[in-house]
């Protein structure tokens, strides 16, 4: 005769302390959880027993031969994932803590499995994934819920912001302009993964949840810095003076680039362009403006795809002796002419190669040139026609207050 559901929960109960801590300790050595290595032991625990001792009770009560007592499994499920969501785990990541607890479930019973016959390992098997899935299943639909509410959070900020924009838009038409090209390819970005997941929506039979996930992360990341850039204008227009206050912190460049490079990753696949990040040689950790940062690196690599039509796109960071590090930019792309070098950074400068762009403002490098300055550094060009450009920026590893 087969184990009851109740038999089974019991086994798992009588070994929760070490199928938790076996589950703990697996969870944060996993390479594929990079999430969790920056959570506290309690933030890792976290909702975790609940969702364990809700499985232990859902076979204690037969659970899934009375589908409508689910309460306690969906309730600490949904609470895991809400966690989850909080704490900056993406989809993946969830579903890896669901299969470590699974395998570490069955060797922890492992030798209770053994003296199971065939019929009855089978069946604790199918029971004990059964549960399982529901409560994996149950934390992604509210991981998913939570992401879609921040995203339509983020778009009703971004309406009301727009209508003020539209009233202030005449104070001051040179820094809108500049603002204005800023909005471009985080813009672009939204729209480009908005159309991928609306493709992937309608043929949701064939796709990946994972997938649908990721996207609406990427959605979400790039509407962000949409929803910074609008304020950051806007108190430009107030104030109508153009001074950015820095917001210095201790950072990873390596992450900053990450996200550069996720946002003008539909611009780089669009062309058919090859992208190489080098960030093997980059500071550990820099003291700077991460916003700013970014930017500077977006407009750069919005303006290289631009003007690049084939060939590679190559972003490097190293390390110097000097307590100074760089950042470089090299294309293959039409290149600058040595007498418009000299101009290239002035507000609406232009190369004859490249006039009649389309979505250019001629703003893109003097809006670069401005926030270098801003954050201590320096920038040097490269560039020889048909032959490509290659920008380099050299930061100090430390601005401090008095120095911005």
């Amino acid at each position: 005769m087969s184990l009851s559901m109740k038999e089974i929960g019991q086994i798992i109960n009588n070994n929760f302390e070490q199928i938790f801590a076996q589950w703990k300790k697996n969870v944060r050595q996993n390479e594929q959880i990079n999430s969790s290595r920056k959570l506290s032991a309690t933030a890792l625990e976290d909702s975790f027993p609940e969702v364990l001792n809700a499985i232990i009770s859902a076979l204690d009560r037969d659970i899934l031969v009375s589908e409508n007592e689910l309460d306690e499994l969906n309730n600490a499920s949904f609470k895991h994932g809400k966690v989850r969501a909080e704490q900056g785990f993406n989809a993946a990541e969830i579903t890896r803590e669901y299969r470590i607890l699974r395998q570490t479930i069955f060797r922890v019973l492992s030798e209770e499995l053994l003296k199971l016959t065939s019929e009855q390992l089978i069946y604790t098997f199918r029971v004990i994934d059964a549960v399982i899935d529901e409560a994996s299943a149950q934390c992604f639909d509210h991981f998913v819920t939570e992401r879609t509410e921040k995203l339509e959070q983020l778009q009703s900020e971004m309406t009301k912001t727009n209508e003020e924009l539209k009233r202030m838009v005449q104070l001051d038409k040179n820094n809108f302009s500049q603002f204005t090209h800023e909005l471009k390819t985080p813009l672009n970005s939204i729209m480009g993964y908005s159309q991928l997941l609306l493709r992937q929506q309608k043929s949701q039979e064939n796709s990946e949840a994972n997938q649908t996930i990721d996207m609406l992360n990427r959605v979400l990341r790039s509407s962000k810095q949409l929803l910074q850039l609008i304020n950051d204008g806007l108190e430009i227009l107030r104030h109508d003076a153009g001074n950015i206050q820095l917001q210095l912190i201790e950072v990873d460049v390596r992450t900053i680039v990450d996200r550069a490079v996720e946002t003008i990753l539909p611009l780089v696949t669009e062309k058919d362009l090859q992208l190489i990040v080098d960030g093997d040689r980059a500071p550990v950790t820099v003291t700077t403006d991460p916003s700013r940062l970014e930017q500077i690196l977006t407009n750069l690599l919005s303006n290289a795809i631009r003007y690049t039509y084939s060939g590679t796109i190559t972003v490097f960071c190293q390390a110097s002796q000097d307590k100074t590090w760089t950042l470089t930019v090299a294309d293959t792309g039409i290149g600058i002419a040595p007498e418009e070098q000299a101009t290239i950074f002035e507000p609406f400068a232009r190369t004859t190669a490249g006039a009649n762009q389309d979505g250019s403002t001629g703003l893109g490098l003097a809006i670069v040139a401005q926030l270098v300055k801003l954050l201590q550094g320096e920038i040097n060009l490269v560039s020889e026609v048909g032959n490509g450009s290659t920008f380099t920026l050299v930061f100090p590893l430390e601005i401090t207050p008095s120095q911005s």
